[in-house]
């Protein structure tokens, strides 16, 4: 008789399973799982979790986290990463908001719901003695087999953050997830001799490329920790990365840490960065260190499940195509459709529509302002305004709100932020906007030579109007990093708005 069918995301890892069973699935630090003992341990684990409809993974990087999200789509249940090192109000909110039912939790996890005082059951694999009696989850029996999934349910919920302070959830469907996967397997020739990156931490979309890309092709998919940073090219060769996926922002870091030199990663053969603008200045650095990699930037926000477009980098055209400096978004995937909202001519708001779009968040009151209905379809609203190239591809230009008033002017701060990189001693800039005595100013922080106010201001009149001249430079030796490592605008302008104490300089 034959086996049924399994449907759903998880399939990735059977494929992976299938192709190199005593191969390397996982490695966190010196610790290593082949795919056969990862599917044994996710298939016990699923068991526990058999009665439960919505399973939150509650862990740091680690083989709890890995193998607890396989196990909870296993289970034909939604899973829900969520990192122990939120605060724990932020936790509550995100268990209740997506109707957790089950917690599969490691130490850390343990300890943050112990201090959430929450009722949600926990199953904590490698710590059973730690958790309250009462709601501990036992092990049962393992699964058979992994439970088939319709289309249609919810493959995993991922949240954003929300302009009430209340982070938004969105769920994306097994369904978009195939639809996604197909795309990228039609796209590149990964392989079971790969070695991924796994840079993103799980409550980060592009974590899913990561994991599911590699168990999909039968890879090795290697934790990278935060030390790892320090010589990454040594890291690479010890470990023989040949898939690597990051944020922009860790070119930079690279690069201070004296990483990026030419030909120093020379095992590459794929470089993936997504999550903010790409300078084209990076990826000449990026492509220099490693010569046998294409590189390429990928652009969606987590509500079109991961990425929606992409844009391979050529040295002999790439840098013709950008704008401000910054490398195209790319072509918008098959099977979707895009237009441009409120703009002129070929710019405008990017609307897109198509089987990766999430239904909406699970809070319907969140969907105002986001979703456009026209000729009969839902369409997102990414908030990204963007310029249709002559090839057909997208320029990213900058958040719409990005473009700010400063004494009549419209100024966007992109255009600014590539004008004071290009003075002389300026490594990298990052504008905001700040409110001084009831009037916007703009500020800077650079990074680089630490350089004299009007020698600044005077370079920066050489490419902006006088309007667009920032009022003030503040020189940093590093700018901050959020949990994701993309670089934390938010705290630049509260910085900003507060005159903090970080050397401040004011043009003249």
């Amino acid at each position: 008789m034959n086996e049924p069918i399994v449907r759903g995301l998880h399939t990735r890892f059977l494929r992976g399973l299938a192709a190199a069973p005593d191969g390397v699935a996982i490695r966190v630090g010196a610790e290593m799982l082949s795919y056969a003992a990862v599917h044994e341990r996710a298939l016990a684990w699923a068991g526990a979790l058999a009665d439960a409809p919505v399973v939150g993974v509650l862990a740091d990087k680690g083989m709890v986290s890995y193998v607890g999200v396989l196990a909870g789509l296993y289970a034909g249940a939604t899973v829900v990463p969520l990192p122990p090192s939120f605060p724990v109000e932020r936790i509550r909110q995100m268990l209740a908001i997506a109707g957790v039912s089950a917690v599969i939790a490691d130490e850390n996890g343990i300890a943050t719901m112990a201090e959430a005082d929450s009722r949600v059951r926990v199953f904590a694999p490698e710590h059973p003695a730690l958790v309250d009696p009462g709601l501990r989850i036992p092990f049962g029996t393992a699964l058979a087999r992994p439970r088939s999934v319709d289309a249609a349910a919810t493959a995993y919920v991922l949240f954003t953050s929300g302009s009430t302070g209340r982070p938004k959830a969105v769920p994306i469907t097994h369904g978009s997830t195939e639809h996604y996967f197909r795309i990228l397997d039609e796209r590149y020739d990964f392989g079971t001799d790969d070695v991924f990156s796994q840079t993103f931490d799980l409550n980060f979309d592009c974590a899913m490329f990561d994991l599911f890309c590699g168990w999909g092709a039968g890879a090795a998919v290697h934790a990278v920790p935060a030390q790892a940073y320090r010589k990454l090219p040594q890291f690479f060769a010890e470990r023989g990365i040949t898939v690597w996926f990051a944020t922009p922002s860790a070119i930079a870091l690279v690069r201070r840490l004296g990483g990026l030199t030419p030909g120093s990663m020379p095992t590459l053969r794929w470089s993936f960065f997504a999550g903010e603008a790409l300078r084209c200045a990076d990826v000449e650095d990026w492509q220099a260190a490693a010569p046998r990699s294409t590189v390429e930037n990928l652009y969606g926000p987590t509500e079109l499940t991961v990425t929606i477009a992409v844009h391979r980098w050529s040295p002999d055209s790439s840098g013709a195509l950008a704008v401000n400096g910054v490398v195209p978004i790319g072509a918008i995937h098959d099977g979707h459709d895009y237009l441009l909202l409120d703009g002129e001519d070929d710019e405008g708001e990017l609307c897109i529509a198509g089987p990766q779009l999430t239904s909406g968040y699970l809070d319907p009151a969140d969907n105002s302002g986001r979703f456009l209905e026209r000729s009969g379809r839902t369409w997102y609203r990414t908030g990204d305004r963007v310029r249709r190239l002559a090839t057909g591809e997208l320029a990213y230009l900058g958040r719409l709100d990005s473009q700010i008033q400063v004494q009549g002017w419209r100024v966007e701060l992109g255009e600014v932020e590539h004008a004071v990189r290009g003075c002389a001693g300026v490594a990298d800039a990052v504008a905001v906007a700040a409110t001084h005595n009831g009037a916007t100013e703009l500020v800077v922080f650079y990074t680089g030579a630490r350089l004299a106010t009007v020698e600044l201001a005077r370079q920066a009149r050489q490419r902006l109007p006088h309007g667009m001249v920032p009022k003030e430079f503040r020189y940093v030796d590093e700018f901050p990093l959020n949990t994701n490592r993309k670089v934390d605008r938010a705290r630049l302008a509260r910085v900003a708005a507060g005159n903090s104490a970080l050397g401040v300089g004011r043009t003249v």
